[in-house]
């Protein structure tokens, strides 16, 4: 008991809360993490800091403390949207921890468990309801399985640049669809997402890795982003239909002073 109580603790005293309002919201410890590190910049890409984050030994405790009370949760009881939540969030956090504890120079495919490992996604890091998890597992055999599998693609971050936004704030059960909707067309209409060229459409690769989730065609791709281009976009888009190729840029979305 004295364990737990020193964890909530922690986790009230980054986010200036009371014991009690601790306890009230799970994330807003994540919430604090988020919007003291993470950068909206012009370019539209959502940065991180995990220099400053790394150099903060409070703030890292209190991180580790938040996914140790998500590993306590029990998320089975919790309603869809807000299990999606929980699920982001923890995929989230687990990843950013990941990326301040190993402090990899370029990318997040540099953390390599095993010698013929091309990333840090299938070895477990977190234990929820009694089940060991990887970040694979999170994504993958869970998240993509339970919920609608394209909109998963915008709620979890690889740590790259070329990924769907951070947010500045966690993800809530309460605001889940205006969120997944918001992130949706953030990405989409920005060149990481779509981009029209006169010799077709350059698309990101997260459309061509799980090109199940989004009907499993190039028509099927074009009808999801059309779903969410803004009107300019969506007129470029159909004036050719056609996909030319797909991009993607691992290089570690951290802020220029990480």
């Amino acid at each position: 008991m004295k364990a737990f109580i020193t964890t909530i603790a922690c986790l009230a005293s980054l986010a200036g809360l009371t014991l009690a309002q601790a306890q009230t919201d799970l994330h807003t410890p994540w919430d604090q993490v988020l919007g003291a590190y993470v950068a909206e910049s012009d370019d539209g890409v959502n940065r991180f800091d995990y220099a400053g984050l790394r150099a903060n030994s409070n703030d890292r405790a209190a991180l580790t403390a938040y996914i140790e009370r998500l590993e306590a949760t029990q998320v089975s009881a919790l309603t869809d949207d807000e299990r999606f939540a929980f699920w982001a969030n923890l995929y989230n956090a687990v990843t950013v921890r990941l990326i301040v504890d190993e402090a990899p120079e370029n990318s997040i495919r540099q953390i390599r468990p095993r010698p013929w490992s091309i990333g840090p996604w299938g070895v477990n890091r977190v234990e929820v309801e009694g089940r060991a998890l990887s970040l694979d597992d999170i994504e993958h055999r869970i998240m993509r399985v339970e919920f609608e599998a394209p909109l998963v693609h915008y709620a979890v971050n690889c740590a790259s640049i070329g990924c769907p936004n951070l947010m500045a704030r966690a993800w809530r059960g309460a605001t889940l669809e205006a969120d997944l909707e918001a992130g949706a067309r953030a990405y989409i209409n920005h060149p990481r997402g779509v981009t029209v060229t006169e010799d077709g459409l350059v698309v990101s690769r997260i459309y061509d890795w799980f090109n199940e989730d989004f009907g499993g065609s190039d028509a099927g791709v074009i009808a999801h982003v059309l779903r969410y281009a803004e009107p300019d976009l969506a007129q470029r888009i159909d004036s050719d239909m056609r996909i030319n190729s797909y991009i993607y840029d691992w290089s570690l979305n951290r802020t220029e002073s990480s």
